[in-house]
């Protein structure tokens, strides 16, 4: 089925915007481990894994739609030098796959593509569910401390 070429390229967009998370949060997952954090590192682990299967379901809408799935460009990736900064990093990353994907929702059901308009929803209740975890997490370092919120992060 041949879709609407400015939805495939939205699509793509997505697709980069979800392939230039994972390399974050995989990055920020192996810092974590690195540090001894086994917790932070399960979460951004888990946050990598949820966002390949978002690219997953892109690549296969776009090859459906009879489109080129372009995973050769990444966006800016934000890598944090410490907790706090990786959180906050991975927290405006979601916020824009937030608005992106409320965009491409709009353009989706625009031109009509109500299939695509409900993966896309799908996804954006994933990425709404990250961020309330992330905050959650920012929320526990300002009533804890850092120093406490990290020795809760080991083991």
């Amino acid at each position: 089925m041949e879709g609407n070429q400015n939805l495939l390229k939205e699509l793509n967009s997505l697709l980069s915007d979800e392939l230039t998370a994972i390399s974050q949060y995989m990055v920020h997952s192996e810092m974590a481990n690195n540090w001894g954090y086994e917790k932070l590192h399960k979460h951004f682990e888990s946050r990598a894994i949820d966002e390949m299967k978002h690219a997953e379901m892109l690549i296969g809408r776009i090859i459906f739609l009879e489109g080129i799935p372009v995973v050769s460009s990444l966006k800016k990736i934000n890598i944090g030098a410490d907790v706090e900064k990786q959180l906050f990093h991975d927290h405006s990353g979601e916020i824009d796959a937030i608005k992106a994907y409320n965009q491409a929702i709009i353009l989706a059901g625009e031109v009509k593509d109500y299939a695509t308009r409900e993966m896309l929803e799908k996804i954006l209740l994933d990425e709404d569910r990250h961020v309330d975890k992330i905050e959650e997490l920012q929320d526990q370092i300002k009533h804890m401390t850092l120093p406490v919120f990290l020795s809760t992060q080991v083991g």
